[in-house]
């Protein structure tokens, strides 16, 4: 008998029965999920604040930084509930939800990860033009242009997947997703929602992106074979931050991509679920320490911050008002 997506429930299953064991899971969750918002809302914090960091690459940055507080909220909470859960079931309208947030957690990842690699061919490949192209009002349309897109997408991608009926209730996973859910689906109809799925994931979401961030840095790498050893150096240090989040997103997904359509791989419980989940908790923690550390001007606002430096003109300028209103 099919069910509507308004009276089916889906059941997580890669859950399992984790016995005592649930509460040390719990507990590693909340303390990722704690160490996510507070480092990525320190460094939002430092790039708002401190003048000297309203540029391209930090604004894109603070974009990124949103996105991981969004990616991580999308899972981590849901995902502490499960684990104290005997039943693991989840709402259709819930898991829809989920399906959105986290599917657009992920495009505006990639896309901001792929501007960021423009904003880096500019800024090695053609210094005296940095300010020109990218001023500050296209770096904002860049990041709202990213964002409207990517939601758009999925929320097309989603009206499809909503229309379906479904005949099966298990999903094999610790979080809804969008090919998995089609997967359980008895309707003639879901051929659409397949292709739509295929096209935009594999060409929009995935081939453009590479395409565009190969050609960047082989522009980059081409520029820097010929360059001093200053140029060398400046090259790596605000590209190796991008590169190291890159390849580690791109990882995440392809392992996800593959283990949704292939069952080839045969890994214990634990690991299973953290490479599972590796996008939306370790990607989310490890770019801030990658940017913070790795970037001096992140460091040296860090370190201003803790003096009070970057405050004092926020200090002063209140004691000036203050001084004014008196008078």
């Amino acid at each position: 008998m099919e069910n509507s997506t308004e009276t089916v429930s889906f059941v997580l299953a890669l859950y399992g029965d984790l016995g005592r064991m649930k509460y040390l899971y719990f507990t590693l969750a909340m303390l990722f999920y704690i160490a996510v918002i507070v480092a990525n809302s320190v460094l939002i914090i430092i790039i708002y604040m401190d003048q000297n960091l309203h540029e391209p690459m930090y604004l894109f940055l603070c974009s990124l930084f949103v996105n991981e507080i969004y990616g991580s909220t999308s899972l981590l909470p849901c995902f502490m509930v499960h684990i104290l859960s005997e039943t693991h079931e989840i709402s259709a309208i819930f898991c829809f939800i989920q399906i959105f947030n986290i599917h657009t957690y992920g495009t505006v990842e990639f896309g901001t990860l792929t501007i960021m690699a423009y904003d880096r061919y500019v800024c090695i490949c053609k210094p005296l033009h940095y300010n020109a192209i990218l001023t500050k009002r296209k770096v904002q349309f860049g990041i709202l242009v990213i964002w409207i897109v990517c939601f758009l997408e999925i929320g097309i991608l989603l009206c499809f997947t909503i229309r379906l009926k479904f005949c099966g209730t298990i999903i094999n996973k610790v979080f809804c997703a969008n090919h998995l859910v089609v997967d359980l689906s008895c309707s003639s109809d879901r051929t659409v929602s397949i292709v739509h799925d295929l096209v935009f994931g594999l060409i929009f979401t995935v081939a453009a992106p590479v395409t565009y961030i190969s050609y960047s840095y082989a522009k980059i790498l081409s520029v820097c074979l010929k360059a001093s050893k200053e140029t060398k150096t400046k090259a790596l240090e605000t590209c190796t931050p991008h590169l190291v989040s890159l390849i580690s997103f791109v990882f995440a997904c392809f392992y996800s991509l593959i283990t949704q359509r292939f069952d080839i791989f045969s890994v214990p419980y634990p690991l299973c679920v953290v490479l599972s989940t590796y996008a939306m908790v370790i990607q989310p923690l490890q770019n801030p320490i990658i940017y913070g550390l790795k970037l001096s001007k992140i460091r040296n606002a860090c370190k201003n911050l803790l003096t009070l430096k970057t405050l004092q003109p926020y200090i002063f300028r209140g004691a000036y008002l203050n001084s004014t209103v008196h008078y």
